[in-house]
């Protein structure tokens, strides 16, 4: 499974950013530009994701790291953000409300 720290994420420019855990989570905070959809509404939503590279977060990268492995399988170019939210918090990076 591809994989980056919240330090690459961050170095990124131009990588959509799609947040899967529930709302309420999101609306708590959330990396700045991320996208919320869900990992209970993936399967209804497929046609909302990114057709170019992306990358999945969630709170600590369990949730997000099954989004990658099951998208990989249908032919997506995905990443997960090791440790998620949680981590990009720990270092001291900006949250979004």
């Amino acid at each position: 499974m591809n994989e980056i720290s919240v330090q690459e994420l961050r170095a990124r420019d131009g990588v959509p950013l799609v947040d899967v855990r529930e709302p309420h989570e999101f609306e708590a905070g959330h990396v700045p530009g991320a996208v919320n959809i869900p990992l209970s509404e993936i399967g209804e939503r497929i046609g909302d994701l990114p057709d170019e590279p992306f990358d999945v977060i969630c709170e600590v990268g369990g949730r997000s790291g099954r989004v990658v492995e099951a998208l990989s399988q249908r032919g997506y170019e995905v990443t997960n953000v090791a440790g998620g939210t949680s981590a990009w918090r720990e270092a001291g990076y900006e949250i979004e409300r």
